[in-house]
């Protein structure tokens, strides 16, 4: 299955307890390694991670600083192991607005995990969902064979993904709020929503398997009347 995250909560994470917002998101990305490892634990296939949104950019320089830092940090300590599971890491996003010690890095973990087999992480970085739709429509109004399938082609090379995502089937989103944030709108169609009160440094292993159980109950249909299937996983 497809499972996509939006990490919220690391900023009113640390004001709770009277940190800088930089402790927040070091403590948020403790909590990607314990998911990640869970996710691949529960066999899913696709897990995809909202980390740093083309909106974001609005944020003090300080924190966005410190926010690319952490993200470097997370590709350097935490390729090996993937290497180690075969776990593919690849981000999708724009490219042309980060530094060049990030793209470095960015580049060497995709080349070194591009053959992980178990489970695929996407890192979503200066990513925007309605700025890679219409960057791929463009493309699109150019392509002598238009149809889904390549529109799919055109959207996945806008947000150098080296290939077509499946849909999304679950998608968490942490901190409270209940709203998608420009994040994976094509791919969320038909997502099955679960939304989370605790702060995302707070978001363990088990509150993860409380969000795949919930969307073990949920009915999907579709579109259609009936049967009523229970939810079926998606390998990506």
């Amino acid at each position: 299955m497809h499972t996509a995250i939006i990490m919220d909560g690391n900023g009113r994470w640390a004001t709770r307890r009277n940190l800088n917002r930089q402790a927040g998101h070091r403590a948020g990305a403790k909590a990607v390694d314990a998911v990640v490892r869970a996710a691949a634990a529960e066999g899913v296939g696709t897990l995809t991670l909202y980390a740093f949104s083309c909106d974001n950019w609005q944020r003090p320089r300080p924190e966005v600083t410190a926010l690319f830092g952490l993200l470097r940090r997370y590709l350097i300590t935490q390729t090996d192991r993937c290497l180690s599971e075969s776990i593919r890491i690849s981000v999708i996003g724009r490219r042309d607005r980060l530094g060049a010690d990030l793209l470095a890095e960015i580049e060497r973990s995709e080349e070194r995990t591009a053959g992980g087999t178990r489970m695929h992480l996407r890192l979503a970085i200066d990513y925007s969902a309605r700025r890679s739709l219409v960057a791929a429509a463009v493309a699109m109004a150019a392509d002598p064979a238009p149809d889904a399938a390549r529109f799919l082609e055109h959207l996945a090379r806008v947000d150098h993904s080296p290939g077509a995502a499946p849909e999304v089937d679950l998608l968490i989103r942490t901190g409270g709020e209940q709203r998608l944030s420009d994040f994976l709108l094509w791919e969320c169609a038909y997502a099955e929503l679960v939304f989370v009160d605790c702060l995302w440094p707070d978001f363990d292993e088990a509150r993860f398997r409380d969000a795949l159980a919930a969307f073990a109950t949920r009915q999907r249909r579709f579109g259609r009347i009936g049967p009523v299937t229970a939810p079926q996983a998606s390998h990506g």
